[in-house]
């Protein structure tokens, strides 16, 4: 009988220790998965828009997220980036699940000197697949922003600008999430001065650059080829960035290209029916657009061109003092 009663409350215990409620704020033990991390994040509604004032509010200790946690389930360049050797504090805002389809989680992170909100974005395997900041406290005054998601699972990202005389100047971008892992400008839409030049976001900036051809190439500061390292043999991470016809016609694509012989590279994506050839040379680059782009580019223009790589720029030996 005392057997059968020590099996019973072993079984209970079991179960108690299962059903106890995870915590972001202090496991990083190891043994969290991206499922459970997503699992404990609460759903947010759908449109849902919020503006940077959330930067600046107080979030409850249930939301704090463990750096090492958050580190170990996403790349950490995503801080360093940003934030550098600092390590920020970090606190779940909500989540948005497409049904069958990937998972949107916005991130606040806080130093003592700068504030973020990103959006990270997991597969519909649970996999980190793309992250972009969307929301940053500004120094400048008379300069704010929003984000939002709409029922189709656009990202719309608005800043805000008061002008000397009192007009509010805005700029909003939408973006899609694709499987390629990237979200991809769709639509730019601004009152502002077309001369104003807005600052142009390298989503891989930070990854490694050891292969031959790995680097960042250029036309000039608006038109980029850049290719960093990828984990497989024969393949490379590439982010594209292109401004023709004085800014009329803008394309923007992020992905993986495979080598098919020497030099020669494409790209293509399972759920993508975009499809573009790069040619290595010893100076640069020749992008060729084979087809299907056109959810990632205006109309009346292409992915194509020569890009000239551009040296690493080495900071230069401190001179010795007399």
């Amino acid at each position: 009988m005392n057997k059968y009663l020590l099996l019973i409350i072993l079984s209970v215990l079991a179960v108690s220790c299962k059903s106890k409620k995870v915590t972001l704020a202090g496991n990083d033990d190891g043994e969290l998965s991206v499922s459970e991390f997503i699992d404990y994040v609460q759903p947010l509604p759908l449109p849902y828009a919020m503006t940077d004032t959330i930067l600046r509010r107080k979030e409850p200790d249930a939301a704090s997220i463990n750096y090492k946690l958050f580190t170990r389930l996403i790349p950490d360049s995503l801080l360093v980036r940003y934030f550098g050797a600092t390590r920020p504090r970090l606190y779940a805002i909500g989540k948005i699940k497409a049904p069958k389809a990937e998972t949107y989680v916005f991130v606040k992170c806080v130093t003592s000197g700068k504030r973020m909100l990103y959006l990270v974005c997991f597969d519909r395997k649970d996999h980190y697949a793309a992250s972009r900041p969307v929301l940053y406290s500004e120094n400048s005054p008379g300069v704010w922003g929003s984000v939002g998601m709409d029922s189709k699972y656009t990202l719309t990202v608005t800043r805000y600008r008061k002008g000397a005389n009192g007009e509010i100047f805005h700029t909003t971008d939408d973006y899609i999430y694709n499987d390629a892992g990237s979200f991809n400008l769709i639509l730019t839409e601004s009152n502002e001065n077309k001369n104003r030049v807005l600052p142009l976001y390298n989503p891989i900036d930070t990854l490694p650059r050891k292969h031959k051809y790995s680097g960042d190439y250029a036309q000039d500061k608006r038109n980029i080829v850049s290719i960093r390292d990828s984990r497989e043999a024969g393949r490379f991470h590439f982010f594209v960035h292109f401004e023709k016809d004085n800014g009329e016609c803008k394309g923007e694509l992020k992905g993986e290209a495979k080598f098919v012989s020497p030099g020669v590279a494409r790209y293509r994506a399972y759920s993508d029916p975009c499809s573009v050839e790069f040619t290595f040379d010893g100076g640069g680059v020749s992008m060729k657009e084979l087809g299907g782009c056109g959810v990632h580019r205006d109309i009346k223009c292409f992915f194509e061109g020569y890009f000239e790589r551009r040296r690493v720029a080495h900071p230069k030996p401190a001179g010795k003092r007399a």
